[in-house]
């Protein structure tokens, strides 16, 4: 039994009532490293690949909405099962979108609509054994530990042995906690940063020079940031191409978080590219008049076409030794981390659910508010 699976009956003592932890993103960032993140995506994805865990695609319904000019509502949910560690997870998000040009490139900006200035997305967390909620929270903080430790973790059976040097292409709230979670898997003494806004990289750089005690050089081009790197992290909110096939290099790693990022010849040029999961893009149900420059400027199906998606090795099959990953020093190598799971939620938190009741953090409300008796 791994470590991380629950045992429900953590922290509560002889005739104690049953509570549903409501926990905060200070909260997460008090318990959860990301090491704990990697550790149990490994787990997980090779639960996965046994077929022990279970997923829905993520499925986003969209109208168009009078908060913002141009704007849209996008209601997102997506739902895993890990039984293997007790749980189940469902993360819903209720956002405003909007699609702003920036210089020369679209990008996807959510509208802090809710009041105080606020978003809005949420992580329910149930046991596989009771089907009672054990945990509500934020996706703020878990949101990007997720994606950089799926990142990170591709990398560390992807990218070459020894790897030193990292370009990062992106300085937001994603490409932050890519730098965080690729230091924990390869001794990097070497990083470079590129953004368009110069004011933007040289912020980031000095920074995250702080942060992780190592020198972080801006760049002013990507090309320049790319160059000799070994691994190459796109991290943006652009819906324009941001890497180019000529920038590729014997032994490189490029992983990126959105298709748009990076083209299929950038894939196509890989020895080995590996997708997140066999599918490009969520089930997407539109209302009258609503669009999405992502699917109209860039034809998801389209690339996944291009790359024979459907046919790519999996995550889930290089962890699990399903199918091999790098074979050589000179291969060049690729991660398509482009769409999420909640069966990821669901595993990162088991652990933060754990961790939680053993410090005793979190709000506790009486688990019969959010059950019933009457059969739904």
């Amino acid at each position: 039994m791994p470590y991380f699976r629950l045992d429900r009956r953590t922290g509560r003592g002889r005739g104690a009532s049953i509570v549903t932890l409501i926990l905060n993103n200070q909260n997460v960032r008090d318990l959860l490293t990301m090491t704990d993140v990697i550790k149990v995506l490994e787990f997980a994805y090779k639960e996965l690949a046994e077929g022990r865990g279970a997923l829905r695609r993520r499925s986003d319904t969209i109208v168009t909405s009078d908060t913002a000019p141009d704007a849209i509502y996008a209601l997102k949910s997506m739902d895993g099962v890990a039984p293997s560690l007790g749980v189940s997870a469902i993360r819903i998000n209720s956002d405003i979108i909007t699609h702003p040009q920036v210089g020369e490139n679209i990008r996807r900006v959510k509208v802090p609509a809710a009041p105080g200035n606020r978003y809005t997305g949420l992580v329910l967390l149930f046991s596989t054994e009771t089907g009672e909620p054990l945990a509500i929270f934020p996706d703020g903080e878990v949101q990007p530990m997720r994606v950089a430790g799926t990142s990170a973790l591709a990398a560390k059976y992807l990218a070459r042995d020894g790897a030193r040097s990292v370009a990062l292409i992106g300085t937001g709230w994603q490409a932050q906690a890519q730098l965080r979670a690729i230091d924990t898997v390869h001794e990097i003494a070497d990083y470079r940063v590129y953004s368009t806004q110069k004011q933007n990289r040289d912020r980031f750089a000095m920074e995250w020079s702080e942060k992780l005690g190592t020198q972080i050089r801006p760049c002013d081009t990507a090309e320049e940031a790319v160059a000799d790197a070994d691994i190459v992290l796109l991290a943006t909110n652009s819906i324009e191409h941001v890497a180019r096939e000529a920038w590729l290099e014997p032994g490189m790693h490029v992983s990126s978080i959105k298709s748009p990022e990076i083209s299929a010849d950038v894939i196509n040029r890989c020895d080995i590219a590996v997708c997140h999961v066999p599918h490009g893009r969520p089930t997407i149900e539109f209302g009258a008049g609503a669009a999405l420059p992502e699917t109209d400027g860039l034809d998801v199906d389209s690339l996944a076409q291009k790359i024979g998606l459907a046919d790519m090795p999996t995550l889930a099959d290089i962890v699990s030794g399903r199918r091999p990953g790098r074979t050589s020093e000179d291969q060049t190598t690729c991660f398509l981390n482009i769409l999420g799971l909640g069966y990821q939620f669901a595993a990162v938190g088991s652990v933060l659910y754990k961790k939680a009741k053993e410090a005793g953090l979190g709000n506790e409300i009486a688990t019969d508010w959010l059950t019933q008796i009457e059969v739904p």
